[in-house]
């Protein structure tokens, strides 16, 4: 593994997916789990499935090797946004600990897979320790920034930090609003979507102001999300390639503004796996490496 991996927007290599019938199983399945994991509706199988083949579709079409992490009877629903249980580095994996009671057995589930695949684990996020992918986003390939929100803490920000100085990664902390409280998904990246080195999706009103400015400084574009597309999941962007940005359908003032700043902009139906859950297309998927 290199530096490839510390990024959000170069060309999409190697990447992990959990595809919906092994997260979602069945029917039954759905019916007893969807209301205790927070879901915002029941899923409907069948069209999870549709929307799952399309997606993965998508990702293919666009040259990415893809890798699967299997079913899992220690792991739930939530699976499916396998972003959230691990990080990619230039040495390894890191291996998360979640916030979310409901899905504490995710970080063993995927490292088992890792193990498997031969893929290397710099270390491991452990307890009092809590960290989610879903709250990390490279800036650069030696900037890191980490939201403190209800699912990733100071003592897991504290041992991310200590894993990544060797590496020579800055991480920057953005202080993250209450919002809708503990147990709403709201993660760094429900705010941010890195596209390009100098280009970012941005949900400003959420957003803490000393990061905000941090990122105008670094010299990146924002791109604005309205008000009315921030539950619809526009600012949860996918970089399929700098500038290739995949969203889900529903977006269309996101998905112009995209387009005015030079972007190629790729849709999928996300109904059923992305907005249900609160999971979008990053959430999806667990680059190992980009190009």
């Amino acid at each position: 593994m290199s530096q490839l991996a510390h990024s959000e927007f170069g060309k999409l290599k190697t990447v992990f997916i959990k595809k919906a019938s092994a997260a979602f199983i069945n029917e039954e399945h759905i019916n007893q789990h969807w209301e205790s994991l927070n879901f915002l509706g029941k899923p409907d199988m069948n069209k999870a499935l549709g929307e799952y083949d399309a997606f993965e579709n998508i990702l293919k079409e666009y040259g990415a090797e893809i890798l699967y992490f299997p079913e899992d009877a220690s792991v739930n629903m939530d699976s499916i946004y396998c972003r959230d249980a691990a990080i990619a580095t230039s040495h390894g994996m890191i291996i998360c600990n979640m916030g979310k009671e409901g899905r504490i057995n995710e970080p063993a589930a995927q490292a088992r897979v890792y193990a498997q695949q031969g893929i290397p684990v710099l270390g491991s996020i452990i307890t009092p320790g809590t960290l989610e992918g879903g709250d990390l986003a490279w800036l650069d390939a030696t900037t890191l920034a980490v939201g403190n929100t209800y699912r990733t803490n100071q003592a897991g920000m504290q041992q991310l930090k200590e894993l990544l100085h060797p590496l020579g990664v800055q991480v920057i902390t953005a202080d993250m609003p209450h919002y809708k409280g503990p147990s709403d998904v709201f993660h760094l990246m429900s705010v941010l979507s890195p596209v390009d080195k100098n280009l970012a999706v941005v949900y400003s009103p959420l957003m803490p102001i000393v990061f905000r400015n941090l990122l105008i400084a670094r010299g990146f574009e924002l791109v604005e999300v309205p008000d009315q597309e921030f539950d619809s999941m526009g600012c949860n962007v996918l970089a399929l390639a700098p500038r290739v940005c995949l969203m889900v359908k529903g977006n269309p003032i996101t998905k112009s503004r995209l387009e005015a700043a030079g972007c190629k902009v790729i849709e999928y139906e996300g109904a059923e796996i992305s907005v249900k859950g609160g999971g979008g297309p990053t959430c999806l998927t667990r680059p190992v490496m980009r190009s």
